[in-house]
């Protein structure tokens, strides 16, 4: 199982630092929180800058044997990729290729079962727990479920690309298992890039509307489903693996758990009523 995850609130849109320096501390939790003020004294009182509807994603790292399992999987499909389903007929990435994992392979059974369910039931937790009791729908414990649609292995050369898109389901994840030597921080070759809900617009102050992340194996996202992700080309030798999924959550179809009358009665039928003139 993952041995550090850790789910960090991307503040895109603001003026937060990266994603990448909220994240990696050891296994405790490090959360920003939405509307995180920042003073300065100004007059007779303190200024607040609230930074609104922050985008939360959740990161962690593989154990290194997991890892190694999934890399020599992952060698044997690129080897004889005809042994295995084509997956780029309903992906959008331009690479060179993309086959599906058996999901029956017990590495990927290890991953499914003990790191990407389990986060994605981390990054629920994060965000639903946050609302107010009425106001988390069907997400509430015992409630829901989650379930793997797919997981395919994404074979990156140079000049292929992931153009921005979204995807179906409820979320979905990248898990980093192979990158090129020369990829690094001072270029965006290869790094998958976060789009926020807005072009950027320096004349208009709207900036960080685009957070890169340099890929390390053994590192994994997970975002909702419909957060914009891309991936630029790199220039150069070797091949960038990553493994990819997505998941639903459903709600459990069953029969209703009776609730106390007055556990959900709105606020307006407490109020004395108006009569007419």
């Amino acid at each position: 199982m993952c041995h550090d995850s850790e789910v960090a609130t991307a503040q895109l849109g603001s003026t937060a630092g990266p994603v990448r320096s909220q994240f990696r501390h050891g296994l405790r939790l490090n959360f920003a929180q939405p509307g995180s003020l920042r003073h300065w004294p100004i007059g007779s009182g303190d200024l607040e800058v609230l930074d609104l509807f922050p985008r939360s994603i959740l990161r962690g790292s593989l154990e290194a044997s997991l890892l190694s399992e999934l890399l020599q999987l992952s060698g044997a499909m690129l080897q004889q990729p005809e042994h295995y389903r084509d997956a780029s007929v309903k992906l959008a990435g331009q690479l060179s290729q993309q086959r599906e994992f058996r999901p029956d392979h017990p590495a990927v059974q290890k991953l499914c079962s003990s790191v990407l369910l389990p986060g994605c039931e981390r990054w629920i937790r994060h965000v639903i727990d946050r609302q107010p009791p009425q106001g988390r729908g069907p997400w509430i414990p015992g409630h829901y479920e989650l379930n793997m649609i797919d997981v395919w292995l994404n074979c990156q050369r140079a000049g292929d690309y992931n153009p921005t898109h979204t995807h179906g389901g409820s979320f979905s994840g990248v898990v980093f298992l192979k990158v090129p030597p020369q990829l690094n921080a001072r270029s965006f070759d290869g790094q998958l890039c976060f789009h926020g809900p807005e072009e950027w617009n320096i004349q208009s102050f709207r900036t960080g509307m685009a957070q890169y992340v340099l890929p390390t194996p053994g590192d994994f996202y997970i975002f909702p489903a419909w957060q914009p992700h891309s991936v630029a080309p790199f220039r150069g030798e070797g091949e960038r693996w990553s493994l990819a999924f997505n998941v639903i959550a459903r709600p459990r179809v069953g029969p209703a758990t009776p609730t106390p009358a007055q556990a959900n009665i709105s606020l307006s039928n407490q109020r004395p009523q108006v009569r007419g003139f």
